[in-house]
């Protein structure tokens, strides 16, 4: 297998090297020139360990690692770092089944792939003979920082910088990341949304001269950002896993095809399902879930991408993003690189464009912030189980699809993010009496009502110093990244 980018069939890479990269020169993202069918029987994976299936799913993606290099990365990612030895836990509750992504250390899903990047960067590093150092530039809406941060937090060869949108993240977020310890970590938050942050920092990578000064200074930039395949593809693995457990636990039988709904911002997430399901993953259907920023409910609706709208400030803060990145991935898939090079030119010139593209295996839905709040009670109401408010979003646009098609297909919610990441909106859409309180003094009353108990990550999270009080305009993140290298 190789890697070739989205907007060009030439542009052709190994990949630990489109790991190293982070994006194609030209701005596209790396893509596999063919999604590789799964070599083992679904008998032979249903009893694998979360690290064994990883292995079977990542060494056909990852196929310029040599068996040990990549099990070495497996090993020491899905490790004592999770607060549970299954990794990605499936609980039944209701008439879903949920799928827990959230037991790393930073309490959301992007553990799963942050957790392992790091590793693969490394081990890309040395079998490529990389002697620079490696300067990780991440945009984040809220989970990516700092599950970025943590992974490469003084990891010898390396610097990170996040840049966050300063008031678009939840008071536990913002917290999580200007408080990271690690000599070579750096926090900025930018006057901007998402978007302004996600496009400057594309924008770098594709900057020549820039490029070129800081390559004279001894730097090369990669991301961690979902545009890197080295986060994609860890990502399928827990589709995979997630259908095994359903297995194991007898709610369906061997081949029997489920649906998903997944929580969606950037598209990653979701992608990394329609990958596992092209590789021979028995699903129906995809349900991509939207927040009021529901750019892509409409894409998938009508054929046309339209970010000319106002940017909505939501309770799932990590899914307000108007400019989904790896929906090219997609495209790209579905059409072709030259046909995509030519949407994304629209996409930068006109903010929109329109394809006519034959998919029925992704459907679109969303919920509103009343519908995410009813969701989150319903749940508890009914189970005791507390949503955060992205797993809510998903709930919601999840009964939304059933009344509308009713489909009655087995249906696994994938859950993005502990609820004590938003613990004021998710106490709040239980009882409006919490509407007063301090998000993070909250964090009682969710142990007592949820039962579960304050993860250690977070436990006495306000009293850390905060290391980091950087602040840019939206505008100034070039300049930012050049004036902190030199």
């Amino acid at each position: 297998m190789k890697y070739i980018g989205t907007r060009n069939p030439n542009i052709i890479s190994e990949a630990s090297k489109a790991v190293l990269k982070g994006i194609c020169e030209d701005g596209g993202l790396f893509m596999p020139d063919k999604i590789p069918t799964m070599d083992k029987s679904l008998e032979e994976l249903v009893n694998l360990s979360y690290q064994e299936l990883a292995y079977e799913v990542m060494k056909l993606y990852m196929n310029d690692y040599t068996e040990d290099e990549l099990k070495y990365c497996i090993n020491n990612a899905y490790d004592s770092k999770f607060d549970t030895d299954v990794i990605a836990p499936l609980v039944k509750q209701n008439d879903v089944s949920i799928l827990e992504l959230f037991h790393g250390r930073t309490l959301a899903f992007k553990d799963m792939a942050l957790s392992i990047l790091p590793y693969l960067m490394k081990t890309a590093a040395k079998k490529n003979g990389i002697d620079k150092e490696i300067v990780i530039l991440t945009a984040t809406s809220g989970d990516t920082g700092k599950a970025a941060l943590e992974g490469f937090a003084d990891v010898e060869g390396t610097r990170i910088m996040v840049f966050f949108p300063e008031d678009g993240v939840s008071p536990v977020q913002k917290l999580q990341m200007v408080t990271q310890e690690g000599k070579n970590t750096c926090v900025v938050g930018i006057k901007g949304n998402f978007d302004d942050a996600q496009s400057a920092v594309k924008s770098i990578f594709t900057d020549p001269e820039l490029i070129k000064e800081l390559d004279d200074k001894g730097f090369m930039f990669s991301s961690a950002n979902s545009i890197n395949i080295g986060r994609l593809v860890p990502q399928v693995v827990y589709y995979f896993y997630a259908y095994m457990q359903m297995v194991r636990s007898g709610e369906i039988k061997l081949g029997e095809k489920i649906n998903f709904t997944v929580p969606t911002g950037n598209f990653g997430n979701i992608l990394a399902g329609y990958y596992a399901k092209c590789m021979g993953l028995p699903v129906n259907k995809f349900i991509c879930a939207s927040n009021d920023n529901k750019v892509l409910y409409d894409f998938f609706k009508t054929g046309t991408y339209d970010k000319n709208r106002e940017f909505m400030v939501t309770v799932s803060p990590s899914m307000d993003i108007l400019i989904s990145s790896n929906l090219e991935r997609l495209l790209c898939k579905l059409t072709s690189p030259e046909k995509t090079k030519e949407l994304m030119a629209s996409l930068a010139k006109e903010g929109k464009y329109s394809v006519d593209i034959k998919n029925d295996e992704i459907v679109g839905e969303f919920a509103t912030k009343d519908e995410t709040f009813k969701a989150i009670k319903d749940m508890y109401e009914k189970t005791g189980y507390v949503l955060d408010t992205h797993t809510a979003v998903a709930y919601a646009a999840y009964e939304k699809y059933k009344v509308e098609t009713k489909d009655e297909t087995k249906t696994v919610i994938v859950s993005t993010a502990s609820p004590y990441k938003f613990t004021k909106d998710v106490l709040c859409a239980i009882d409006s009496k919490y509407e007063s309180g301090d998000a993070l003094e909250l964090m009682t009353e969710l142990e007592n009502i949820s039962k579960v108990s304050i993860p250690e990550p977070i436990k006495g999270i306000e009293s850390r110093p905060v290391l980091h009080n950087n602040v840019c305009e939206k505008d100034g993140i070039k300049n930012f990244v050049r004036e902190k290298l030199n």
